[in-house]
């Protein structure tokens, strides 16, 4: 059994879309959890007309997406959790193709899905998270055609719009990190998979249409800061310290630069905030970062091959996707 997790917050119209394409899926064995952050329109009454079987939470404040998905996790039924954004619409076979790819590779404990462009599905929205070693993560083969789609392979993380995780294993994780609120969560958790010797695979016939910040804005001072703050953390949090020290110049290169480019874009006060109350919220991490390294089990050369080196896969947004190796 599956339990499919919908964290929603004034989502609209867009939260019946998609519960209206998960009524539709092939697969029919999974619960629908929806977690509502407190919303201030009509998105929950829409949803409860378009899926009425479905649980709803309703929360009292806005929990952020981290949190919300914890909480909804604690009564989630299923083997498998799998995390759904509310402007994400599945295809028909998608839970379908997870669920064989479970049994192709039966010793990932976290599958991600294609995301394509929900306006243009001949564009390719993402193939599985990145994180360079600059500190940067993105989505892999954003804005690409989707004829470039890779195949199946092991990515660095699963982008949480539309992701699987073992309940048990996301449960021994510590799940998503509450204090990141939302944006980046997901990598952190990818990232802490991945220290822990765990394995992800992007599976190419799990698509889902999505529409990508449809609801935050992509860049608005709101993702701008998350965005930016997040990465800052995630980076600290999880980087092995004979990565992480020796490419702390670059990094801060990297602000530098990208500094600029959000001066040009209008996007200065947001950004500079989130450097700021990155680096120095960075130091509440100290215990994290202490007990993730003194109990990784992934050598430091598995860690440095999963990551990106390269600065053209970057400004290009190039997949990484590593070929399937079995245990």
């Amino acid at each position: 059994m599956l339990s499919v997790i919908i964290v929603n917050f004034n989502a609209g119209e867009k939260l019946a879309r998609c519960l209206r394409h998960l009524a539709l899926q092939t697969y029919r064995d999974f619960e629908t959890i929806v977690l509502d952050n407190a919303s201030g329109d009509t998105s929950i009454d829409l949803a409860k007309a378009a899926a009425p079987n479905a649980i709803f939470i309703m929360a009292e404040s806005n929990l952020g997406f981290a949190a919300a998905n914890n909480k909804a996790v604690e009564i989630a039924r299923g083997e498998w959790v799998v995390f759904l954004n509310p402007d994400a619409y599945a295809d028909a076979d998608w839970l379908s193709a997870l669920m064989s790819a479970t049994e192709r590779y039966p010793w990932a404990d976290a599958f991600g899905s294609t995301q394509l462009n929900a306006e243009n599905p001949g564009i390719i929205d993402g193939a599985g998270d990145v994180f360079h070693v600059f500190g940067i993560p993105y989505r892999g083969h954003f804005g690409w055609p989707v004829e470039k789609l890779p195949p199946d392979g092991e990515c660095f993380a699963p982008c949480a719009a539309a992701a699987m995780y073992r309940r048990a294993v996301f449960i021994a994780l510590g799940g998503f990190d509450e204090r990141f609120f939302c944006y980046g969560e997901d990598v952190d958790l990818g990232f802490r998979l991945r220290l822990a010797g765990g394995r992800a695979v992007q599976v190419r016939d799990a698509r889902v249409l999505h529409e990508g910040s449809g609801i935050t804005g992509r860049y608005s001072d709101f993702t701008v800061y998350h965005g930016n703050r997040n990465r800052i953390w995630t980076t600290y949090k999880n980087m092995p310290g004979a990565i992480y020290w020796p490419l702390m110049p670059l990094r801060i290169l990297v602000d530098v630069y990208l500094a600029f480019r959000a001066l040009s874009a209008g996007t200065a006060n947001p950004y500079l905030r989130a450097i700021a109350d990155g680096y120095l919220g960075a130091r509440g991490f100290r215990l994290d970062r202490a007990r993730l390294q003194r109990t990784r089990k992934a050598s430091l050369s598995s860690i440095a091959k999963a990551l990106t080196w390269s600065p053209a896969k970057v400004s290009r947004r190039q997949a990484a996707l590593r070929p399937i190796e079995k245990d």
